[in-house]
Formats: C-alpha cells, structure tokens, sequence
C-alpha cells in the first residue's frame, strides 16, 4: 500500500505538470517512479498514465489542436525513432546528453535574452522537429524538447499548446504501449498501479488544466523555458553523474 501511495502521488505530479503545460512529465514520472517499482514496470505506468492525459484533455479542447502540426509531428516522429535507437547503441551517453543540454539551454537562453525575435509561421519545418522528438524518443524516451521548441517558435498561445501536443502524444503514447504489449511488459501490476493511480491523475488532469488557463501568452513562455533550462541541467547531471 505504501508503495502504491507512493507511485499515485508522484503520477498526480507529473500530470499536472504535463496537463499545465504539455510535456515534461516523463522526467518527473519514471525517474520517481523508478525508485520505488522496477523500471519495467514503471515505464508501461507512466505511458498508461500519459494516454489518460492526452485523452482527456483531446475530448475536452480538440478545437484547440493544429492538427496538421500535430499530423506531422507524430508521422515524422517515427521517421526518427530508428536513428534514435542506433543512438543509444552506438554513442556515448554523456556525449549526447551533453550536446543536448547545451543546445537546449541556448535556445531557452536566447530565446529569454531575444523574446519575439524568431517566428515560425507555418508547418513546413514542422517534420524536422518532430523527426528529433522520434530520434530522442527512441534513444532516451524524451519527446519532449524539440516539440516544446517548435510550439514556441509557432507562438502558439498556452491552450493551444496544450492541446496540440496532447494530439501529438496520444497516437505516440499508445504506440509505445503497443511495444510493451508486444513485448510483454504489459502485466497484471501495471494495470493494478494505473487503476490506484486513476483517481489522482483525473484531478491532476482539471488542475492542470485550471493551471494552463489562468497563464497568460508572457508567463506561459517564461515558465515554458525555465522548464526547458531544468530538462537541461537534468541532462548535464544525468550525463556526468557516472
């Protein structure tokens, strides 16, 4: 029981976090999670978990979806995902994860420095950034950052943001829950941690989203790089810390 108090309190916080601003609770669920459950078991509950969230806030805001920017995302997010995982095979974690932090936190930086000063005004570039998020995706299950980059660029507003990447999670999450089905990492104990979990998640998702709603456009970018530049020392510390 203890456990599953654990697991359902770290679940609510990721949601929050994810139903706020879009993204960034996969570096909150499973590394936490990780400490009290089996990473093969912690893995499959937080993507359970996401696939709740994006449905969610998908029925409640699907007017608020570019759905051709969230269309090529997700397709060419699985363009990317096989480079990712030769990454993660072939080159040294610290030097990716380095190289990332930093090409990151410039872009958070610049962007605080320099707000406004750069502006995506279509969908044409759109493949590329969802290209990355399958190739990080595939290599350390961090689809977050290049989307979260690409929807600052485009200025969408905090509800659109929100939402459009909710359409972009929800095929990709319950593509990753296919694999562990596949794989057989879709077991008894992650249904029994989702289920204890459920109840917390659903308030965490209304949260969330009274969260994102009172944000205006200035706030939710300051706080959007903030969180970028926390992904990025996450990423230094992970990469130096072996």
């Amino acid at each position: 029981m203890a456990v599953a108090i654990e697991v359902a309190a770290v679940l609510f916080l990721a949601t929050v976090i994810r139903s706020a601003f879009g993204f960034g609770e996969a570096l909150v669920a499973v590394p936490l999670l990780a400490l009290a459950l089996p990473v093969e078991v912690a893995a499959p509950v937080a993507v359970l978990a996401s696939i709740t969230v994006a449905l969610i806030v998908v029925i409640q805001d699907w007017r608020a979806i570019h759905v051709r920017s969230a269309g090529w995302l997700v397709l060419s997010t699985f363009a990317g995902i096989p480079l990712g995982l030769w990454l993660l095979k072939t080159v040294p974690e610290v030097a990716a994860k380095a190289v990332l932090a930093l090409v990151i936190a410039s872009f958070s930086t610049y962007s605080l420095a320099r707000p406004g000063r750069y502006e995506l005004k279509n969908d044409r570039l759109a493949w590329f950034f969802g290209f990355w998020a399958g190739v990080l995706g595939g290599a350390y299950g961090m689809n977050g950052p290049p989307l979260a980059i690409y929807g600052s660029l485009r200025k969408w507003t905090p509800g659109n943001f929100r939402a459009t990447l909710q359409g972009y999670f929800l095929p990709a999450s319950i593509a990753g829950m296919a694999g562990y089905f596949v794989a057989g990492l879709w077991t008894p104990a992650v249904n029994r941690f989702y289920l204890l979990s459920l109840p917390g998640v659903t308030v965490g998702i209304f949260l969330g989203r009274a969260i994102n709603k009172r944000l205006n456009a200035r706030q939710f970018v300051l706080y959007l790089h903030a969180g970028l530049l926390g992904i990025a020392a996450i990423l230094l510390v992970q990469a130096f810390r072996r």
